[in-house]
């Protein structure tokens, strides 16, 4: 006898179908899979059968075999224990699964046969969705995430059994269902706030601008000045994102396995993600021997921050430059090439210098000058010339962060700001759908709206012949200052956005020599 259940399995950011074929057949008793199954997939034959005889089911007991199709393409994970088990069972019962291509099955077995999470889950109900499956059938836990696609039913089933008897018929279960409106509205909050920010106006400026235009930034400044409260403040400024990135966003968490607690089954605020300075090339931009995503496609829509920069191994921040230009990632192996959004903003953040002190008017520096040089090359020009704005961050005075200090000004106004800001930058590049901001234009979009009058270009002259700025430096303090000009509601580009400019090239302009 032979059985038909259907899955899918994840490639890249996207899930592709699954046919599982179960035939029973005379013999000796063995179980073969077939279909390019990975080491996972081949053990699920004795998970299944312990989780079949535990739920009070039996399996074949001749010769079976389970086929995966397409038989071309690789599959991995335990999420096919619970369809294979299915179909063995009705197998064994001789019973014909009627219903069976109406759903999508996906999920692990324990040997209890209580079904547990997997990853991947937003994705595989998109494709089941796109293939025309009238529902699919999840682990329990992820249920709510499933549920955020539209035009699907999602079940979730907590056991082998549950999910037999849903197949046949015997049991009814409860679709679960999640408003994507009310949910946004939920979760779009933030625990943190930039009013918790006291002093650093000209910091939270920067900030301000960079956002604005999603221009990279890097922060400078000594130990305890306030560095990573600034950047973990970054996303409250943001605007919110639309459903469309939130679900580009999820998917790749799901992929990764961030999405298993129920509580955060969807990603409704701008990601965040800091990682250690002892981070490897492959955690940080993707990859492995069946690629999957890394730490800058993790933070896709929202912020990357690299603490200590300097610390980080070259080689690593190295591979961050092509992503930073084209905002995704392509990782080449000898089976296929797979690409991964990777639209972040880079902040970063380092000391002056390597004890933190170069500069600081209070505290003795230990550094050479040839330390702070050493130091400060750990970070490549080419590197530099991809972040768009450097900023000091001195030590915060002690009459701004006590209690009688004024309180900053909160995340929901300048993100006001900001989006105004955005809107007109969107209205400019109405006719260029891959730019969305002023740090994506490119030279020709340079050319037509970065235009300098005598003032403005005198000041550029100046800048570029006596501080001896590279020509990628040029371009960056162009865009910063169509930024700040936006921000100004200024149709044109004056000396004084310039000037503003130039003043956030701090490693350019050489001041720690």
């Amino acid at each position: 006898m032979l059985a038909k259940v259907y899955s899918a399995a994840v490639y890249g950011v996207d899930a592709f179908e699954v046919e599982i074929e179960v035939n029973g057949g005379s013999g000796s008793s063995v179980i073969v899979v077939v279909g390019l199954p990975d080491v996972a997939v081949k053990e699920s034959k004795d998970r299944v059968t312990t989780a079949i005889s535990n739920s009070g089911y039996r399996w074949p007991r001749g010769r079976t075999t389970i086929n995966l199709a397409p038989a071309d393409v690789k599959k991995e994970g335990p999420s096919f224990d619970l369809p294979i088990a299915l179909g063995m069972i009705a197998v064994a019962a001789e019973i014909e699964l009627v219903n069976a291509g109406q759903f999508c099955f996906v999920g692990e077995l324990a040997l209890t046969g209580q079904v547990r999470p997997v990853r991947g889950v937003l994705p595989v109900a998109l494709e089941a969705r796109r293939a025309g499956r009238r529902a699919v059938i999840v682990p329990v836990e992820n249920a709510r995430e499933a549920a955020m696609v539209e035009g699907i039913e999602v079940y979730g089933v907590r056991n082998l059994r549950e999910a037999f008897e849903f197949l046949t018929g015997e049991k009814t279960l409860t679709p679960t269902r999640e408003d994507i409106t009310q949910f946004f509205a939920r979760h779009q909050n933030y625990d943190v706030d930039f009013s918790d920010v006291r002093g650093q106006h000209h910091v939270k400026r920067a900030i301000e601008v960079a956002v604005a235009g999603n221009h990279n930034a890097l922060f400078i400044g000594p130990p305890g000045s306030g560095k990573s409260m600034v950047a973990k403040r970054i996303p409250t400024i943001i605007p919110p994102m639309n459903l469309e990135e939130a679900i580009e966003s999820t998917k790749i968490h799901s992929i990764c396995g961030l999405l298993l607690d129920p509580a955060h089954s969807f990603v409704a605020t701008r990601p965040f993600r800091s990682p250690h300075h002892t981070i490897s090339d492959i955690a940080l931009i993707g990859g492995g021997a069946t690629p999957t995503p890394g730490e800058i496609s993790i933070a896709h829509n929202g912020v990357l921050f690299l603490d200590e920069l300097p610390e980080f191994r070259r080689p690593t921040l190295e591979v961050l430059r092509q992503p930073m230009e084209d905002s995704r990632v392509t990782i080449s192996r000898a089976t296929g090439s797979l690409t991964f959004p990777a639209d972040f903003m880079l902040v970063a953040a380092m000391n002056p210098c390597k004890c933190g002190y170069f500069g600081d008017p209070k505290r003795e520096c230990r550094c050479s000058p040839n330390d702070v040089q050493r130091y400060r090359d750990r970070i490549s020009g080419p590197l530099l010339d991809r972040i768009d704005i450097h900023v000091e961050v001195p030590a915060v005075p002690y009459r701004d962060i006590s209690s009688k200090g004024i309180p900053g000004e909160p995340s929901a106004a300048i993100r006001d700001r900001v989006e105004k800001t955005r809107n007109i930058q969107r209205e400019r590049f109405a006719k260029n759908p891959k730019i969305r901001c002023n740090a994506r234009m490119t030279t020709q979009l340079l050319k037509r709206h970065c235009a300098l009058d005598e003032a403005a270009e005198g000041m550029m002259k100046m800048a570029m012949t006596e501080l001896n700025f590279s020509a990628r430096a040029y371009d960056r303090i162009l865009k910063v200052a169509r930024t700040i000009a936006d921000l100004a509601n200024s149709e044109n580009i004056l000396a004084e956005h310039v000037g503003e400019a130039i003043q956030y090239r701090t490693l350019d302009r050489n001041l720690w020599a």
